[in-house]
């Protein structure tokens, strides 16, 4: 049903169909509420508005915060992480490095060492070969003097005889 005004006489329409019926108190519903609606849109729009400018600075402190305390850890535990689940982590084998540089030291002192007894042992031998020397022309010299004073014995005896 609904009621309108048409040349200053008051229109009653009666729907035929109860879907008619429901339509037109549909549409009186609306109409009654649509100024409640407006003001309802208004005072929403309002609040959210509100709730906006009082969350947006909270907001922004709330991802610095986050950004300078839990970002900095969470990033150190994701890097340990990949590290740890790496296939194939790279770790300088320093042993191979501690024995190559062992030898080249044992080798420069055992060179060194070389050099220091050959040095000595050419001394030494210089020394043993001037005493060889030197005894073997002590015992020729006793040879000789041995051999001049038989000599000279042996011709005073023979002169002796042939006289």
């Amino acid at each position: 049903m609904s009621l309108t005004q048409r040349k200053g006489r008051v229109v009653i329409e009666v729907p035929a169909t109860w879907m008619g019926r429901v339509k037109t108190r549909a549409v009186q519903t609306g109409q009654r509420m649509a100024p409640m609606a407006d003001q309802a849109r208004t005072v929403t729009a309002q609040r959210l508005e509100e709730a906006r400018y009082w969350a947006a600075p909270r907001l922004e402190s709330a991802a610095h915060e986050f950004e300078h305390q839990v970002a900095p850890k969470v990033s150190s535990m994701l890097a340990a992480t990949a590290k740890r689940i790496d296939p194939t982590p790279i770790r300088p084998r320093r042993w191979p490095t501690f024995v190559l540089l062992s030898g080249l030291a044992i080798g420069a002192m055992g060179y060194m060492f070389y050099r220091r007894n050959a040095q000595q042992w050419t001394e030494h031998m210089k020394d043993s070969a001037s005493d060889a020397s030197r005894w073997v022309n002590e015992r020729a010299d006793r040879a000789t003097e041995s051999t001049d004073g038989l000599v000279s014995d042996k011709t005073n005896e023979a002169s002796r005889k042939m006289q």
